[in-house]
């Protein structure tokens, strides 16, 4: 993965770039981004200096900076000549996976045997959906190769984004018959009781992360039709009991808020021909003092058990605002542990 360094001085700069030329202008200005902010962008994260003129790029920097650079806009411009966008979620993937993927793009879904060293795609309704660090994309491959698999690890790492794309794209493709997103409606300072509204009402509120997540794979309409349907289920995890979930996709997210016995109740809910995805942050649990963690329990008791994958994610993986990923770090370095 690039590190952030910063710009380099005049002085610092290597006399001789890296020069690339473009064929099509009209690419190249979509690559530069509106006001250069696309060039801007690998310039702060690579630590170099992008200068335009006519259809050329010249990089200037040290010269590991000026090739990783050169590898990322190129990347970028092939994406461009096969007719897809260039968005800052792009320029950060390019940067931190490197180029080491080019090549063949398998459809994920229709091929679920991905090699190592291929680019994963995620097809959904409305997007195409790519990991951005290594570990995303190991995660990505477990949660097609595996029935149960888990994602541990902070908040913004993609989680439970990539297991409801995931899920999306199963069901759009055939693969499963309905897909069921479900979190412990752990009470944080009000009883649900005593909120207002009847019980979809009073959970709601837990659930939304899960239904925008939906709604950035799936047109609006088709979720509320599919919801109507019962073709995708938004439940707290207390109603999964008594059910066996077939030929189902199944997320379980912030599996750390659930008790030891509710994880049991829900691990075997698994029928035949689903998947279950367990997502957590063993940092954030929010049960009462000594009531156990069930996502611990289930690292610890499940940890041998072939065919269950459990995939580990750190700061490093942060895929929101860099502040969280800061943030992260601060207070990692303060648990005494």
């Amino acid at each position: 993965m690039a590190t952030t360094t910063k710009t380099p001085t005049a002085y610092e700069i290597d006399a001789a770039p890296e020069v690339l030329e473009f064929p099509d202008n009209f690419l190249l200005i979509d690559l530069c981004g509106e006001h250069d902010r696309n060039l801007a962008d690998v310039e702060q994260k690579l630590g170099v200096q992008v200068v335009r003129r006519g259809n050329q790029l010249s990089i200037h920097g040290e010269p590991d900076a000026q090739k990783e650079a050169a590898e990322v806009l190129t990347s970028l411009y092939e994406r461009l000549e096969a007719g897809r966008a260039v968005e800052p979620a792009d320029i950060d993937r390019e940067v931190r996976m490197g180029v080491s993927e080019k090549g063949t793009v398998p459809a994920v879904g229709d091929q679920m045997d991905l090699g190592v060293g291929d680019r994963v795609e995620i097809k959904t309704r409305k997007k195409m959906v790519e990991p951005r660090t290594e570990a995303q994309k190991a995660y990505v491959k477990s949660l097609f190769k595996n029935e149960l698999a888990f994602g541990i690890g902070p908040a913004g790492t993609g989680k439970t984004y990539l297991a409801v794309a995931v899920g999306v794209n199963l069901f759009i493709g055939g693969h499963v018959d309905k897909i069921i997103l479900s979190r412990p409606a752990v009470e944080a300072g009000e009883k649900l009781g005593y909120l207002p509204g009847d019980m979809k009402d009073k959970v709601d509120p837990y659930m939304q992360p899960l239904y925008d997540a939906l709604n950035d794979f799936l047109p609006q309409k088709q979720v509320e039709k599919l919801i109507e349907e019962k073709k995708i289920e938004i439940a707290p995890l207390a109603f999964m009991r008594g059910r066996t979930l077939a030929r189902a996709f199944v997320v379980l997210d912030e599996a750390q808020n659930a008790t030891t016995m509710q994880m049991k109740m829900f691990l075997t809910r698994l029928g035949e021909g689903s998947r279950m995805v367990i997502t957590g942050d063993r940092t954030q649990i929010d049960l009462p003092r000594g009531v156990s963690s069930g996502l611990r329990d289930a690292e610890r008791l499940l940890a041998g058990i072939s065919k269950i994958d459990f995939n580990y994610f750190t700061s490093k993986d942060v895929v929101r605002h860099p502040l969280v990923a800061a943030i992260i770090e601060a207070y990692e370095a303060d648990d005494p542990k």
